[in-house]
């Protein structure tokens, strides 16, 4: 068994801004209307983001030149960097979608880091998801199940952290041995009664994980 693993959701967690907020308010602020569904529970997340991203209809340049566009916290490439250089694997876990995480990681020249998300492709101006309901972490709401990821990983290391910032990340944050929250993820992990520590950037993470040597 592996030592430890490191998890990071991507939207709001690594990036500063939303794939789907950014991509909505530039090229579908009609989105807003189903946004609010969405927030109520009337839509399912899946379904929300599949609407937002087949409403782009942009050619791929300019996708992607978007996506570059988008601000990630400055330091993680560093904290991946230090992660692996400690031994330790680094994963990247979004439902959202592979497509656009995969651009800004060869931007940042962020390498190894294995993304489990939903697969995404270009095709006809727009963000199309090929969902797979036979995929073991299948989730009919999100695409996929984030808890069954982690639950997996804590079979291959002894140790898995994780980070995350909004709804979809309390339900890993349970399995977790430990989890890091930011943002809204703070207000529903203490609702919920889960241990977390509070941060607000990965530097805060790297400085906690130094303090407890379990890097160096």
């Amino acid at each position: 068994m592996k030592k430890w693993a490191f998890v990071s959701d991507f939207d709001g967690t690594i990036s500063k801004q939303d794939f789907y907020i950014f991509m909505m308010d530039k090229y579908f602020p009609e989105g807003r209307e189903l946004f609010k569904k969405w927030k109520v529970g009337e839509l399912k997340d899946i379904d929300f983001l599949s609407t937002v991203f087949k409403s782009i209809n942009q050619e791929e340049e300019q996708i992607i030149e978007d996506t570059l566009s988008i601000p990630i916290d400055e330091y993680v490439p560093h904290f991946i960097k230090n992660v692996q250089k400690n031994g330790a694997d680094f994963y990247i876990l979004s439902a959202g979608t592979d497509y656009y995480i995969y651009h800004i990681l060869k931007k940042y020249g962020i390498e190894n880091v294995k993304v489990f998300s939903n697969e995404g492709y270009f095709r006809e101006k727009n963000v199309h998801l090929n969902i797979d309901k036979n995929l073991w972490h299948y989730s009919e709401r999100y695409g996929i199940d984030k808890s069954k990821v982690i639950q997996k990983l804590k079979n291959e290391y002894e140790k898995v952290y994780f980070i995350g910032d909004s709804e979809p990340d309390s339900h890993p944050a349970v399995f977790a041995d430990l989890t890091f929250a930011k943002n809204g993820l703070q207000d529903i992990l203490r609702e919920n009664k889960v241990t977390f520590v509070p941060v607000g950037d990965f530097k805060e993470v790297e400085d906690y994980l130094l303090e407890k040597g379990v890097m160096t």
